[in-house]
């Protein structure tokens, strides 16, 4: 089976690549690599940007977009996803699971170019790859990709660098900082395949998160944007199945099964290292989770936000 994930984030990119200053992008093209559309490195981005960008990573199988929710007393505009199609959506696309390095150049890649190149577990678990023309990625980082990167994505998903798309935008953008943002149902689908649940059991996702204010350096945005959906995301899943095996795992989905739930992301952080790998696997996950089974009619629900913690992270508070 072949999703063509690819072409359908293409087919989104293309209004973008038509109007790069609507979105205030900017776009690099050059004959020996293939397209590279700025979204926050040295372009301004937008709103729209960050939707745009969202949606792209969730190859277009999902739809995101702000809406205004309570955040302790105030309205706050939150990061709102919907998708019929959660496991193509998340985890074929959206999961941040490929390391691409260069030299001084580091990035977590992720959209469909991961599905076409398969180099990650998840895809083995899955039993999913895919066969494209042209690939699409989006990049977290704050330096402009160099040509081997285009290289090495190439000699992974078998396609020329002129056929690839790349998305980039640093964690302290405003799409950047929107884009993760829209990682709710991610996170959610991403815990339940690690902790070996049938996630082809879940058939649509609904999630919200707070968007952080945009950070003044990658190191704050990143603490933001995790502790918005560690500590600030609800996310409903609709499955099908028995009861049973729902009630058993669903305490173990939400962030509040970790050791180190508590404190803000940067806290945790700091404490090991700056070492994403020394962390408590089990704080990956939104803070809320609610299963509606559509078989037999129950709601399963674990966590809560901790809208404190959220409110000290976003510097709302200060205690």
């Amino acid at each position: 089976m072949n999703l063509e994930l690819n072409e359908l984030s293409l087919s989104i990119i293309e209004e973008v690549v038509e109007s790069p200053d609507h979105f205030r992008i900017i776009a690099h093209e050059s004959a020996g690599t293939g397209l590279l559309l700025d979204f926050g490195v040295e372009a301004e981005g937008s709103l729209e940007a960050g939707q745009v960008l969202s949606t792209v990573c969730m190859a277009g199988l999902a739809t995101v977009n702000l809406q205004p929710q309570l955040l302790g007393k105030w309205q706050w505009p939150h990061v709102v996803v919907e998708t019929d199609y959660p496991v193509a959506a998340c985890l074929y696309s959206q999961y941040a699971g490929w390391q691409l390095s260069s030299g001084k150049f580091h990035a977590m890649g992720s959209g469909p170019m991961r599905a076409a190149a398969g180099v990650e577990p998840l895809f083995d678990k899955l039993w999913y790859k895919e066969e494209a023309d042209h690939v699409v990625g989006i990049l977290e980082t704050a330096m402009l990709p160099p040509e081997s990167i285009f290289e090495e994505i190439s000699a992974k998903t078998g396609v020329e660098p002129a056929d690839i798309t790349l998305l980039i935008a640093p964690t302290s953008s405003v799409a950047g900082n929107y884009q993760v943002a829209a990682r709710s149902v991610e996170t959610a689908m991403h815990k339940l395949l690690e902790l070996g649940f049938d996630v082809h059991r879940i058939r649509s996702g609904f999630g919200s998160a707070p968007l952080p204010p945009v950070a003044a350096n990658d190191l704050q945005g990143i603490g933001r944007t995790n502790d918005a959906i560690l500590y600030g995301s609800t996310v409903t899943l609709l499955m099908t199945g028995d009861d049973e095996s729902i009630a058993e795992i669903l305490p173990l989905v939400p962030s509040r099964s970790s050791s180190v739930f508590g404190k803000t992301f940067l806290e945790i952080f700091e404490a090991a290292g700056r070492d994403f790998y020394k962390i408590d696997k089990l704080l990956f996950s939104p803070a809320q989770v609610i299963v509606q089974n559509v078989d037999t009619g129950r709601v399963h629900v674990a966590g809560e936000p901790h809208v404190p913690l959220v409110l000290k992270s976003f510097g709302l508070v200060t205690e």
